[in-house]
Formats: C-alpha cells, structure tokens, sequence
C-alpha cells in the first residue's frame, strides 16, 4: 500500500505519475492510482516491425517500502513470449537490477521495457525457449511470438454488422428504405473482383475495390425508377380526369 512508502517518496511519485499522465511517452499510457503509489500499471503498444505490433501489453511495477534506494520490480501482466521475460511475467533487464540508480524515474524504465520488445537480449534470457529460437531460428521464433501477440495482446475491435447480397440491395435514406434491383447496381461493378480482393488482404478489401462512402447510393438508378413510379400517377390521374 502506498502507505509503506516515506512520506516524502509519495510527494515525488505524485509528481512523476501527474507528469506521466499528462505527457506520456510514446505508446506508452500509464494508469494512475491514488490510492496505491506502490503498484504501478501500465499499457505498452508492441513497436512496429516487431512481432509484438499491434499488440498492447499490460506491465506492473511493484515498489518497495525502500524505493528509490532499490529498483522496483516489473512483470508483464499480458501473456508474451520473449527472451528476457520469464514465464511468470518476471522482467529481467539492467535497469531493474545492476544499473538502478536513485535518481531515475519511472519514465526511464518504462522506456526501457519498451525498448527491450525492441531489440530483445537472448544471452540474458530469462525465458531459455525463446532466447534460443531467436539465436537459432528467429523466423520460427517471431512466427510464435506473433501468435501470443494474437491469442493476448490484441485490442478488440468494435463489431461491424455486414449485410448480405441476396436478391436485391437495400439503400437506406433517412428513415426510407429504398429496394433497387441488383442489376441496376451491377452493371459498371466487378463483383468477384471484390470478393478477390476481401480475401487476398485478409478480410479488408484494396480501396480500389470498395466503395467509397459517398457511392453507396446508385443516384441514376433510383432516380430513373422514381420517374417511372411518377409516370404512372400521372397516368392513372389523367384516366381519372377522363372519366369525370
């Protein structure tokens, strides 16, 4: 508990944490508690070109009644496979060890960590798997590494609702539903274009295939049918018109 720290250790933590919150370091968003300085959480992003991008990896420094004299000590609380993090979530660079001094803060480990997803230091490996895949076969190596970064580290996305193309599409206007003919809308489209181009990137269509949000709507189309649909009132008024 934040308690078991000096007084004077929770004015200067106070102080680090409000600076981290307001001007974070890159990828790096640090969740403040007030009421507990002692256990610190933060999210990392996983740095692009490495098997850990777009992965977001949850860390924990806990420190001790002693802090700052001793380093904290850190833990990945998200799943990762890497030389220098142990099994069990344990940290194990310099800076929390040998290289500690008083004076650095926690900024400076938080960027360290990041840095070690980075260029990672299979000679000090805390996880022997992983640092020897990565010495003797780092594609093997990444390839796993990327599938925890899958399996834990993946933000979730909002769910889209797709809609079918069955017999015919449905454009929304407003609180109108207009059904057009899916030949109206097909004649200038290469569908299994499309469908080509879904599959080859993976679930998300080229741009070139998709339309844009403005042309979801086939204007020449609806308004030919309108004119039709108006014709015939016209049609039925003047028949009307006759027999008065």
């Amino acid at each position: 508990m934040a308690e078991n720290l000096p007084p004077k250790v929770i004015r200067a933590l106070a102080k680090e944490l409000k600076s981290l919150d307001e001007s974070p370091p890159e990828d790096i968003r640090v969740h403040v508690n007030d009421d507990n300085f002692s256990s610190i959480f933060a999210d990392i992003e996983g740095p692009p070109g490495t098997p850990y991008e777009s992965g977001v990896f949850r860390i924990r420094l806990l420190l001790s009644p002693d802090f700052p004299q001793t380093p904290p000590k850190g833990f990945f609380v998200t799943k990762i496979f890497h030389p220098n993090i142990a099994k069990n979530g344990e940290i194990c660079v310099n800076v929390l060890k040998k290289d500690w001094k008083p004076t650095l803060g926690l900024r400076h480990v938080l960027l360290v960590v990041r840095c070690l997803l980075i260029e990672p230091f299979p000679e000090s490996a805390l996880n022997e798997d992983a640092g020897k895949m990565l010495m003797e076969d780092y594609e093997g190596y990444a390839k796993h590494a990327r599938l925890m970064t899958n399996i834990h580290a993946m933000k979730s996305k909002p769910r889209t609702n797709k809609v079918a193309i069955a017999e015919s599409t449905v454009v929304n206007s407003n609180a109108e539903e207009i059904h057009v003919p899916l030949t109206l809308n097909t004649a200038n489209k290469d569908t299994s274009g499309a469908d080509a181009g879904c599959n080859a990137a993976g679930g998300e269509a080229p741009s070139s295939a998709c339309p844009s949000p403005s042309a979801k709507k086939p204007k020449g189309d609806v308004g030919t049918l309108k004119l039709q649909v108006d014709k015939k009132k016209m049609d039925v008024r003047k028949k009307s018109l006759k027999r008065l």
